[in-house]
C-alpha cells in the first residue's frame, strides 16, 4: 500500500506519541510520522517552538503539542493522560527524549551526583513510567507498539568517559524494553529498540567536542559520515506500522557499520 508520504509506509488512523519532538531525531521523526498519515502527539520539554516546527506541515486536526518537563517526578503520567485524552487511544509510543549530562569520574562529587540524578530521571525513570502506562493501555486493547530510541553506548559503553551516566541510563531503558517484549509478546505488545550511532544532531556535536571535534569523530566511522536523522526516522516509521510483529524485542542498529555485533 502506498502511504500519504508516497512510499510503502502508511500510518493513517494511527495515533503516535513522540517524546522529545522539539529537536534532533524526535523533530524529524514527528514530521515524518505526520507525513505518513499519523495523528501525532508531539511532546516537548522547554522548546515549544521546536515542536511547532516539527509538526507545522501536519494538518491541525492530526497534531497535538504537549509540554512536560521530564526532569520532574511524575511528569510522564501527566503527559500520558493528555495524550490519551486527545483521541481516546494511543497506538504507538516513540520514546525518544533524552539528556546527556557529563559525569567525569574525577569531577566534584556534587557534579557527579547531579549528572546521575538528571540522566536517570529523564532517560530512565520517566520513560519507564511512560512505557508502563502504555503497556497497561495496550494489553486490554489487544496490542500496540513501543519504539524506544537507545544508543550504541547502551551496548558498548560510551566513547566519552564523562558520559557514563548517559550510557548507563540508556542501557537500563534497553533492558526494560526487552523485558516488556518478552513478557507481553502474547498480548500483542511490540517493543523495539533503535540504537543509532553518531547522528547529525546538536547533542552529538557537543559530545564530539570531547573526542577531538567533528572531524576526528567522523574519521573513525566506517562510512566516513554521520547518520542522517531522517534515516533513523524512517526506521521508526516502519516499526510504528506494526507490520513486522516478529521483530519485537529486537535492537536495530543504525550506525553505518561502525559497530557491528
Amino acid at each position: 500500500m502506498t502511504g500519504p508520504g508516497g512510499g510503502l509506509l502508511d500510518l493513517t488512523g494511527r495515533t503516535v506519541l513522540v517524546t522529545g519532538a522539539s529537536r534532533g531525531i524526535g523533530q524529524v521523526t514527528a514530521a515524518r510520522l505526520g507525513e505518513l498519515g499519523a495523528h501525532v502527539v508531539a511532546h516537548y520539554g522547554s522548546s515549544r517552538d521546536g515542536a511547532e516546527r516539527a509538526t507545522e506541515a501536519i494538518p491541525a486536526e492530526r497534531r497535538l503539542l504537549v509540554g512536560a518537563d521530564l526532569r520532574q517526578p511524575g511528569s510522564a503520567a501527566g503527559l500520558w493522560a493528555e495524550a490519551l485524552a486527545w483521541r481516546g487511544a494511543v497506538d504507538v509510543v516513540v520514546c525518544n527524549a533524552a539528556v546527556m549530562p557529563e559525569s567525569p569520574i574525577d569531577g566534584p562529587d556534587a557534579d557527579w551526583d547531579a549528572a546521575w540524578q538528571l540522566a536517570l530521571q529523564v532517560n530512565l525513570v520517566e520513560p519507564a513510567a511512560l512505557l508502563r502506562a502504555a503497556v497497561r493501555h495496550f494489553v486490554p486493547r489487544g496490542g500496540g507498539s513501543l519504539v524506544v530510541l537507545s544508543s550504541w553506548a547502551a551496548q558498548r559503553g560510551s566513547g566519552v568517559p564523562a558520559l557514563g551516566a548517559y550510557a548507563a541510563s540508556k542501557a537500563g531503558l534497553a533492558a526494560l524494553t526487552k523485558t516488556i517484549a518478552r513478557a507481553h509478546a502474547k498480548d500483542g505488545v511490540l517493543a523495539h529498540l533503535v540504537a543509532p550511532g553518531v547522528v547529525a544532531t546538536d547533542m552529538s556535536v557537543r559530545a564530539a567536542a570531547e573526542q577531538g571535534g567533528v572531524a576526528a569523530v567522523t574519521a573513525g566511522l566506517a562510512m566516513d559520515e554521520w547518520v542522517p536523522p531522517a534515516e533513523v526516522a524512517e526506521v521508526v516509521a516502519f516499526l510504528a506500522t506494526g507490520r513486522c510483529r516478529h521483530l519485537t524485542g529486537a535492537t536495530l542498529d543504525v550506525n553505518g557499520a561502525s559497530y557491528v555485533r
